[in-house]
Order: structure tokens, then sequence, then C-alpha cells
């Protein structure tokens, strides 16, 4: 089912973005092939050289005529842009966070990174060959939403990979101490300890059942703020609960109850938090503990209330339960 949602996603993401595509293409919304009146001022006096930097200048209202947009951020009379430009005309515009919103999209497109081209035409120099008019030609951008969406497909592609394999030696490592743990009775005597309060949040396993080890060394990691402890020791308890599952694929009310708590995050020491906050510069990185508890405590309550009350609804009983309920009627 997982599948098909990603499925689903990918291909309306695709639709989108050929849809707003088409859009651009239709409205010329980048203004392919238009002159864009601009002015020029050259860092030193324009010899004719093979290159000289300097600024391009546009006034705000001229730049909003021209694209149709309505961005009041441009209030000032000009925009300047650092620029290089050639003895042929091209022009090469650098830009940054504080360009036009819609010229940092076309630059996503761009023959060259982090910045836009152009050429230049009909410049004239004043007498001082620093400043001059003329009008700039930006490089055709066709398909700037299309080639968004596949290279963010690469780019989160490339993560996963980083992410699985740093989440290999994390597994092995603890799920080593797992079974290190079990074989020395750890994750029993827990087990036994804790066995009241499982007992009754996870009433459908068995109390020796190795899903309730699992899932207390998952709690006790996400407490002490261990994510990546935590991970593989989850999944692990998700696998030990779909061996229990009478139908694998659909989720049991100790899945969902476990999700509940996962999700709910309770937690002691937020670590990761502390540590992001401490490496950011903060006075008091360990100020977050207790509202971090407080707010973990509720999330996990509601969580886990809603997922008891829902479980004896009709409508979320698996389809197995509901024939044997009809099969002992009748």
């Amino acid at each position: 089912m997982l599948n098909h949602i990603w499925w689903a996603l990918i291909v309306l993401s695709l639709l989108a973005a050929a849809g707003n595509d088409a859009y651009d293409e239709l409205n010329n919304t980048y203004r392919n092939g238009l002159p864009l009146r601009i002015s020029f001022h050259s860092k030193e006096v324009w010899t004719g050289g093979t290159k000289t930097e300097g600024d391009i200048i546009v006034a705000c209202a001229v730049l909003r005529n021209f694209y149709g947009i309505e961005d009041r951020r441009y209030q000032n009379d000009t925009l300047k842009q650092n620029a290089s430009l050639s003895s042929d005309g091209k022009a090469a515009l650098v830009i940054s966070d504080s360009s036009p919103i819609i010229w940092q999209t076309m630059a996503k497109s761009s023959s060259i990174k982090g910045g836009l081209s152009g050429r230049i035409v009909s410049l004239q120099f004043s007498e001082d060959k620093i400043n001059a008019k003329g009008v700039i030609i930006f490089e055709p951008i066709h398909f700037t939403k299309l080639r968004a969406v596949t290279q963010a497909a690469i780019d989160f592609a490339a993560t996963a990979v980083e992410i699985a394999l740093a989440l290999v030696g994390v597994m092995a490592l603890w799920l080593g101490l797992m079974k290190i743990a079990e074989e020395a009775g750890l994750v029993q005597l827990l087990s036994k300890v804790l066995a009241p309060i499982t007992k009754k949040v996870f009433p459908d396993i068995p109390p020796d059942h190795p899903a309730i080890g699992s899932i207390i060394m998952n709690i006790a990691a996400n407490m002490l703020g261990l994510n990546n402890a935590a991970t593989p020791l989850g999944l692990k308890a998700m696998e030990e609960l779909n061996s229990l599952n009478p139908k694998p694929g659909t989720a049991t009310n100790a899945m969902v109850t476990f999700l509940a708590i996962n999700t709910g995050g309770l937690i002691l020491i937020p670590a990761t938090a502390i540590a992001v906050r401490a490496a950011s510069g903060s006075a008091n990185p360990g100020i977050i503990i207790g509202t971090s508890m407080f707010g973990a405590l509720c999330a996990t309550v509601a969580g886990v209330t809603a997922s008891k009350l829902l479980q004896k609804l009709p409508w979320y009983r698996i389809e197995s339960e509901k024939e044997d309920a009809n099969n002992s009627e009748r």
C-alpha cells in the first residue's frame, strides 16, 4: 500500500510540475527572447578588454512591469546585481538570496552555476567609460519545475542511501547489544519488572514474547534521547509484533499503540535537541528539558488514549476478527 502511495505522490508531483511548466511556456513567464532595459556600472574604465566586473542596474518599476510581478519588496528606485561583462556582450549575473525571486528560479535552470547568463546588446558607454546603458536578453529558460522535481528526486535518493548506510552500523551495534542483553537475561528481567505496565498497554502480547523486550529497549532509548539507537530497536519490535499478526500487512492494535508511543516521543533527556542548541551557541541549551518532557508526555498520553479508544470501534477491526465474530454468531 505504501508503495502505491509513493507512486501516486511521484506521479502527482510530475503532473503538477508539467502543468506549471506548460503555464510558464504559454505565458512566457521568464520573458525568453525579450529585452530588459538596464544600466551597467563598471568598476574600472572600459577599454574593450576581454572581461570587466561591475553592476547591472535595473529600475524596480521596469523590473515589475517586465515580469508582471507585484513584489513590493522592490520599492527602491533601482536594483543592483553583481555581474561580469565580456567584450562580445555576454553577461553573467551573480544570483544570491537578495536577488529577485524570479531570477533565483531562473538561475536554477541556468547554464552557469549560481548565476544567470545573458547577452547585452545596444550597450552605449558614456564619456567616462564607466557607466553604460543598454538592454539584456537572458538565456532561454524552460521546464524549471520539472527540473526541480527531478533534481530533488536525485538529491533525496542520494540522501536515502547515505542514511541507510549509516543506519547499518547503528543497527548492527544495537541489535548485537540487544542479543547480549537477551542472553544475559537482562531483557527478561526488565520484562518481568515492567510486566504490569506492558500487560495493560499491550494486552494482546504474551508476557514472555520477545516483542516485549524490544519494545522496552526502544522506549528506554527514546526516553534517553538516543534516536539512532532507538530506530533499530523499534524496527525489531515491529518485526516481532508482526509475527503475532494474524493478517500481515494490516496493523494490529499493539502495532498502533507502539507507534503512538514512538510518535509521542516520550523523553527524559532530549540529547539531540540539546546538542543542536549548544552547537548553535545557545546560552542555556538544557532549558528545554522541562517543556520537552511535558509536551512529549501530553502527546504520548493523547496518542495512546486515541489508539485505545479507536481500536474498540468496529471500523478499525481487521477482517479476520470480523469473520470470526460472524462465524461465532452463526
